[in-house]
């Protein structure tokens, strides 16, 4: 690890990801955020009781929910102008080492103790005060500042009991936040840059999509690429129709912005095949069927939302796009940060609408762009 991060550089470099100021009286959200994380700490402790078999990434999960609620304590203290390491006890809020708050830390914890688990508990009464101060209390600082030194004294224990260091914790969750809302979005290489130009992603591509009717009044969907049908006919595959049959924008959002899709490789014959592990790996069978399942689901939350239609780059939850990846794990797509997942799902979504609207339209693929875009067939 590097030199030991200072609690005020990690609230600064944590301030850069807030999306809650100007938002209610400036506290509610970070407040809320903070009672949430520690709700979920509690959860996962009570679910290790339960289950010996919930030991599988324990430590990890513990590591993360500590490091979110660092943040929220972190993005609270910065809305009242308070310096995290005043919390700490630094006199004149200079900064002060997060190494200096764990000096020792204990044997690793198997089980939660009873001890933990009271620890924990007083960690929920702290929070359940500090909330308590941010709505009766409006403008005493030095009450707040006095309940929010509680809550990290809490932290500390609590990463001391499960020995997680604070700063691994913090670290790791600035590395997360990043990886959603960076500073600077720097798009990684293609990954097909250092193959044959055949077995490359087209880098740029226009492909017509449009709807038919057959004669028993079922809709189906045919594109074209060049003037050549590619593909088969689509229909939604499911009791109520709900569009289904334009999925494969998807797919091009996918190859497009993230340079990555198995299902378009075999659609236009550029599947790796000079690196036969590669072939099979990365573009076989499985991985267009992981990525089948990825756009079915995508489309079942999408649905819930009208297709991401307000929302803007930095909205779609965290969640969604965390278990975007993980459904990625083991192939070369999962090494792409959210953001640009997020990015290859609203332009997916924005051309879905556009077909869903207009029954046809042709789409526009930029992989050096990482773009998709979508127009009117012309006549």
């Amino acid at each position: 690890m590097n030199s030991s991060l200072g609690l005020n550089d990690y609230q600064l470099l944590a301030s850069r990801s807030d999306r809650t100021r100007n938002k209610g009286n400036g506290f509610d959200l970070p407040v809320l955020g903070l009672v949430g994380e520690v709700g979920s700490l509690l959860s996962e402790v009570k679910k290790r009781q339960r289950d010996f078999a919930a030991i599988v990434g324990y430590k990890q999960t513990v590591l993360e929910e500590l490091g979110d609620s660092l943040w929220y304590l972190a993005i609270i203290a910065d809305h009242a102008d308070i310096k995290l390491a005043t919390l700490a006890g630094s006199d004149n809020g200079s900064d002060l080492a997060f190494s200096a708050l764990q000096p020792q830390h204990t044997l690793p914890m198997n089980t939660p103790s009873a001890q933990f688990e009271k620890t924990l508990l007083r960690l929920t009464a702290a929070t359940g005060e500090l909330a308590s101060t941010v709505d009766t209390s409006h403008g005493d600082i030095p009450l707040l500042q006095g309940r929010l030194a509680g809550v990290l004294s809490r932290l500390v224990q609590v990463a001391n009991e499960s020995d997680v260091l604070l700063e691994e914790a913090a670290r790791a969750n600035l590395r997360k936040t990043e990886d959603r809302w960076p500073q600077e979005r720097v798009y990684p290489p293609l990954f097909d840059q250092d193959f044959p130009p055949d077995e490359q992603l087209p880098r740029t591509l226009e492909i017509d999509i449009y709807e038919r009717e057959a004669s028993n009044d079922k809709r189906y969907v045919l594109q074209s690429c060049r003037g050549l049908f590619i593909g088969d006919r689509l229909t939604d595959n499911i009791m109520e129709p709900d569009d289904y049959r334009f999925h494969d924008v998807f797919h091009y959002a996918y190859a497009a912005v993230l340079g990555w899709s198995p299902v378009t490789r075999a659609l236009l014959k550029r599947k790796r095949k000079s690196k036969v592990r590669v072939d099979e790996g990365e573009d076989g069978g499985r991985a267009i069927q992981v990525e089948e399942g990825l756009a079915t689901y995508v489309f079942g939350v999408a649905k819930e939302f009208e297709f991401f239609a307000d929302q803007k780059p930095g909205d779609l939850s965290l969640t969604l796009l965390k278990n975007v990846r993980q459904f990625a794990k083991g192939y070369e797509v999962n090494a792409s940060p959210l953001w640009l997942w997020e990015d290859a799902i609203l332009q997916g979504n924005h051309a879905f609408r556009y077909l869903r609207d207009n029954r046809r339209g042709r789409i526009k693929l930029d992989v050096e762009k990482r773009s998709l875009s979508i127009e009117e067939i012309p006549q």
